[in-house]
């Protein structure tokens, strides 16, 4: 019996949604398109990445091992190339195969090595990377938030300090690792554009006691975009704030259980 159960426990872990949190209660939680057509933009990640699509109340949600990708009806200004988020990235089990349902999917590719590492552009100019790692045990598993910053070093050391990341560098450019994923700097030349109102509007958290969380945020100085509050109708305690180079970010407790 106990054997049974250390079977259970394990398969629960290798199928949790997100990440367990690090030690100051934050793990990976979400991406947030706001698009005109969601149903078109879900189609593309359930065909191309194997996806499971849901409705929960009126939220879209796009299940993917260590991420949510979160998708809303609403006109954006522009896509997500040109903003502080430029993209996001994934590991792949099967490159080629991916190439070929991508192909067939009439995605283009920013940038393909035609090996390991492409860039490609999903529906209403949302950029999104993958990575070829045989290794991994899921077919596709979520990897990075890319940032566009004038001071990547700035900005990963508020991204250290305000959501208890590690500190670490991804082919020589500095990162923030949080559970479930890491953030990465690259240098602009000129300041990009904030996300909010655009196809990636933001980035999403979760957090494992969001009141105590946005409590400490507050006392350090911290302005909300939108201060902490309990939804009942979407299940979820949430609250906004935005990074210093205009990055709009979600803090949610709940997403976990969705």
């Amino acid at each position: 019996m106990r054997w049974l159960c250390l079977v259970a426990a394990t398969t629960a872990c290798l199928f949790a949604q997100l990440a367990p949190p690090n030690e100051a209660g934050v793990s990976m939680g979400h991406i947030h398109l706001t698009v005109p057509d969601p149903n078109a933009q879900i189609k593309v990640w359930v065909d191309v990445l194997g996806a499971t699509a849901s409705k929960d109340g009126f939220l879209n949600l796009v299940k993917l091992p260590g991420i949510f990708i979160i998708v809303t009806k609403a006109d954006a200004t522009e896509g997500s190339n040109g903003s502080t988020a430029n993209h996001i990235g994934f590991l792949v089990k099967d490159y080629a195969a991916l190439e070929t349902k991508l192909a067939a999917a009439n995605i283009p590719a920013v940038f393909d090595n035609k090996k390991d590492q492409m860039i490609v552009t999903f529906p209403d100019n949302v950029r999104v990377e993958f990575n070829a790692d045989p290794s991994i045990s899921t077919p596709v598993v979520f990897h990075h938030i890319h940032l566009m910053t004038t001071d990547p070093d700035a900005l990963q050391a508020w991204y250290v300090k305000t959501f208890g990341a590690e500190a670490s560098t991804r082919r020589n450019l500095p990162a923030a690792k949080i559970p479930g994923g890491e953030v990465d700097f690259l240098k602009a030349k000129e300041a990009p554009a904030p996300t909010k109102g655009r196809t990636l509007d933001h980035i999403g958290f979760e957090i494992k006691d969001l009141d105590a969380f946005c409590k400490k945020l507050d006392a350090a100085g911290m302005k909300f975009d939108m201060p902490y509050r309990d939804v009942p109708a979407i299940k979820l305690k949430i609250a906004f704030i935005i990074d210093p180079v205009g990055t709009r970010i979600e803090l949610t407790q709940g997403l976990e259980g969705m």
